[in-house]
């Protein structure tokens, strides 16, 4: 029930990742059963083609997340995350209210010990490769700590989800020497510098993101959803223009689905409110992937030992 286009980008995101034909995924709409019966209907699909959890109530965009989500306990936000909680699901999307995600993944799954800000990391591409961007809007305000464990959080995103052995990090920054940028950004050069568990190789400015500088780059949830929003405008510009060039194709959000919540105690992505049905299978495709790697144990086993 999130998103600009429900019920038909979601229920057609569904369709879709069910013909890419994995055998062990098992897909359940989690809303207002009419509507997803109405939508599989039409197209030409019985109602039951999937396993339908039914919600009836709805977080519209324009609510507040953490009225909301104590307020519409139906809802299909509630619901789907309920159902993790319990073991039901193993993992649950949405493209909906991106606030009452966030409220809803730390209060009904809780964090994993030691995390004491979850965080959303953002796919950040560069020629034919793609980096981290993290915060991109969980948290407008960081402390320096907490950027540090932004960095151990994608590390192990990168390292459990997308094979990469040693990702590097770099802090986003006004310049390349460690007594530049704000209070809380030359806090956080010490503490990352002090880090053995995370691969830190300096400040990076913003010019370095388009050149394969780092991995990850971290920064406050302000500036990183600033520079994400940037990024998916600089797409609609030249997507008409250069609409066949394979560099502008790697900024189409479509291709990356959805974030995912890292530091909650299970299996929670957030989609674009414009999220297609292109974009919704993805974001299937993606949660089964963190799901198989066991991203959240990883997680746990990152931060057991975190200090």
């Amino acid at each position: 029930m999130g998103g600009d286009f429900y019920p038909y980008a979601p229920v057609q995101g569904a369709i879709r990742a069910s013909k890419r034909g994995i055998e062990d995924l098992h897909i359940v709409l989690v809303g207002n059963s009419e509507l997803a019966k109405e939508e599989l209907s039409k197209a030409g699909l019985s109602e039951n083609a999937f396993e339908i959890l039914d919600a009836p109530e709805v977080i519209l965009m324009s609510e507040h997340p953490a009225k909301a989500v104590t307020q519409k306990p139906n809802s299909s936000i509630v619901l789907g995350l309920s159902a993790v909680k319990s073991g039901k699901l193993d993992g649950f999307i949405s493209a909906g209210n991106t606030g009452a995600m966030l409220v809803a993944s730390v209060l009904i799954l809780g964090t994993i010990p030691g995390v004491t800000r979850p965080t959303i990391a953002a796919v950040y591409p560069h020629e034919d490769q793609f980096a981290v961007l993290c915060d991109v809007g969980a948290n407008a305000d960081c402390k320096p700590e907490h950027l540090l464990q932004f960095g151990l959080l994608c590390s192990t995103y990168l390292k459990s989800v997308k094979g990469m052995p040693n990702p590097r990090v770099a802090l986003l920054n006004v310049g390349e020497e460690k007594t530049k940028g704000n209070q809380a950004a030359q806090a956080a050069h010490i503490l990352f510098e002090n880090n053995s568990q995370i691969n830190f190789i300096g400040n990076a400015e913003g010019r370095d993101l388009n050149k394969g500088f780092a991995d990850i780059y971290i920064c406050d949830g302000f500036t990183g959803n600033i520079l994400l929003k940037y990024a998916e405008s600089f797409y609609d510009l030249m997507k008409e223009k250069l609409k066949d060039d394979p560099i502008i194709q790697t900024f189409n959000f479509e291709n990356y689905g959805g974030l995912p919540i890292l530091g909650v105690n299970g299996i929670s992505l957030i989609g674009h409110g414009i999220a297609t049905p292109v974009a919704f299978e993805n974001m299937i495709i993606g949660g089964l992937a963190d799901f198989k790697y066991n991203l959240t144990q990883k997680i746990e086993q990152a931060f057991a030992s975190f200090t």
